[in-house]
């Protein structure tokens, strides 16, 4: 039996393979990684469901001693930073950066440094917002290149083949 297609009146799926989002947040973090002095290398993308991003952080905050500190990045908030649990539940964020939701990285950087030296004690505001043209999509797209000038084998696509490990 014949697989529906057009040449047999059937319809022809189609797929969207536009990587835009996945390589630009890629690129970005990396970016990010690289104006805080990281490699990079246990951090990762998604871009399943709410595009997100997670970064570990060597350092600990003053007000958590005993906390592992992460920098944290999703499509609704933005960044902000986050202190570890034993438990595996959501981590909880203790700062937020700003109402941009894609600050430059060194604007990142500088942020998280403060954070460290207890000079930016920002918590949770107002929600970043994008608007008309200013879309997530179009504002990634710069910073593919970032992403693409990996050497080969460092991209490395989740189980999902939408996550990707930041090397």
């Amino acid at each position: 039996m014949p697989r529906p297609g057009p040449e047999n009146g059937g319809d022809m799926m189609h797929f969207d393979f536009d990587d835009t989002v996945l390589l630009g947040l890629h690129g970005y973090v990396r970016s990010v990684c690289r104006a805080l002095g990281l490699r990079g290398e246990s951090s990762y993308v998604q871009v399943d469901g709410p595009a997100s991003a997670y970064i570990p952080l060597d350092e600990r905050l003053r007000r958590f001693p005993d906390h592992d500190v992460a920098l944290l990045w999703d499509e609704d908030h933005g960044w902000s930073a986050a202190v570890e649990t034993q438990s595996g539940e959501e981590l909880p964020v203790v700062a937020a950066l700003g109402r941009d939701l894609l600050p430059p990285p060194e604007t990142v950087a500088e942020w998280a440094r403060d954070l460290f030296l207890g000079e930016d004690d920002t918590v949770l505001g107002e929600r970043p917002v994008l608007t008309g043209a200013d879309t997530l999509r179009h504002r990634l797209s710069a910073y593919i290149g970032d992403a693409l000038s990996l050497p080969v084998g460092s991209r490395t696509p989740g189980s999902d083949g939408e996550t990707l490990a930041i090397a």
